[in-house]
């Protein structure tokens, strides 16, 4: 399932790729998505990409009369920016159509994704308004995790998976940061010192800084814009390595389960 930094990359992909050009079609296929296609796409023609932004896991093209584009890629969508003649691939369910012979296309298997179309306040957007910050902003700190810590008495891997409480801290990254950290993934996060949850918080913008420069997490469904794998994968410390030996201290890592979702964790360094 595509991340943060795996949005984040294919954001820094289709940038160049987009920004300056001109809308000249929009096009969905009849199938639904995870919400209802938006209405009245057709009044985007004419209008120019400015630039290509991110919120939490969202793709948003702002648009020349202030209006922003959201693509989320759901569990399995992937956002390429091709020519105008390109061959057509199943799964391709949106494609925006755009001057110097470039096309954006979204392509979604599963169709968990969807395309939104705000034309007020993006930041008010109903898919938005009621995000945490974003994790390698100012606004997300020790300080800001220990302040929701004392509200919750959700475990800590929960809790900085939680959207509400900071975006883009998926599965993966969650395992990879509480391990650079020395934290169990099921010690009650309002039982964490507030020393402690500083170095989460630095540890989460660690491992994403790094997943972004790596290109992202290798998944079976994910690729870059340039239809390359990400790499990340080859450094995974814990997520993944279940019995096999801990990187610092050879005691063999452990897997469980956290909400439903597959945690890995050191019972050594880790406590």
């Amino acid at each position: 399932m595509p991340e943060l930094p795996e949005v984040e990359t294919t954001r820094r992909g289709v940038a160049p790729l987009v920004t300056g050009l001109t809308i000249k079609q929009a096009w969905h296929s009849d199938l639904n998505m995870r919400f209802p296609w938006p209405e009245n796409m057709s009044h985007m023609v004419g209008l120019h990409v400015v630039d290509v932004k991110r919120r939490a896991k969202l793709l948003m093209l702002a648009l020349s009369d202030g209006s922003h584009l959201m693509i989320h890629l759901g569990m399995s969508g992937v956002v390429r920016v091709l020519s105008h003649d390109h061959t057509e691939a199943r799964h391709d369910h949106f494609k925006l159509f755009l001057s110097q012979d470039r096309v954006l296309v979204l392509n979604d298997p599963r169709r968990f994704g969807f395309v939104d179309w705000e034309r007020g306040d993006w930041q008010q957007n109903k898919h938005i308004q009621h995000l945490g910050p974003e994790p390698l902003s100012s606004a997300f700190d020790g300080a800001h995790l220990h302040a929701q810590a004392q509200r919750k008495s959700q475990v800590i891997k929960s809790m900085i998976m939680d959207n509400h409480v900071v975006v883009g801290v998926g599965n993966i990254y969650a395992s990879e940061a509480l391990f650079k950290a020395g934290i169990h993934p099921h010690r009650q996060a309002k039982r964490i010192s507030a020393k402690r949850l500083e170095s989460l918080a630095s540890a989460i913008k660690s491992v994403l800084k790094a997943a972004i420069a790596a290109g992202g997490t290798t998944l079976k469904d994910f690729k870059q814009s340039d239809g390359k794998p990400g790499y990340f994968q080859q450094q995974l410390l814990v997520y993944g390595r279940s019995s096999q030996p801990c990187l610092q201290c050879q005691t063999r890592i452990k897997k469980t389960k956290t909400g439903q979702r597959a945690t890995f964790y050191c019972p050594r360094c880790q406590h």
